[in-house]
């Protein structure tokens, strides 16, 4: 298996699992929303890193990396990468407490629409660009 198709099934599975995303906002799943976008934010970045040739590190934000390798990315995808490493670092961020919560953080009490919608634009915005790298 090469590295374009490894990052092709990585888009692949994001671009499906934006799918379940309007599901969850429907059912007022906030929390689940943003552990999914999380998820199809960091495939669609480890994607576009393999694409490029830089091998991702097990670790759920590498927005950094996009940083780091901007010049690489198309000139259209470069204007971005800023705002996506953004997006990858507040939904790393949010990632465990919107799955497990905490004793004073309970998920589906703290996480609003606002917020499920802010995931889905970043997500959609993430997978976009990752469509015209891979």
């Amino acid at each position: 298996m090469t590295n374009i198709t490894l990052a092709r099934s990585y888009l692949e599975k994001a671009t499906k699992r934006m799918k379940i995303l309007p599901v969850l906002l429907d059912e007022q799943a906030y929390s689940d929303v943003i552990r999914e976008a999380q998820e199809i934010v960091e495939l669609a970045l480890k994607g576009m890193l393999r694409a490029i040739g830089i091998e991702p590190p097990k670790q759920h934000d590498v927005g950094y990396l996009l940083v780091e390798f901007k010049d690489r990315f198309p000139e259209e995808v470069q204007g971005e990468v800023e705002r996506i490493a953004g997006i990858s670092k507040w939904l790393r961020k949010e990632r465990e407490f919107a799955f497990y919560g905490d004793i004073d953080f309970i998920p589906t009490e703290e996480y609003t629409i606002a917020d499920a919608r802010k995931a889905i634009n970043g997500a959609g915005l993430v997978v976009k660009m990752a469509s015209k790298v891979i």
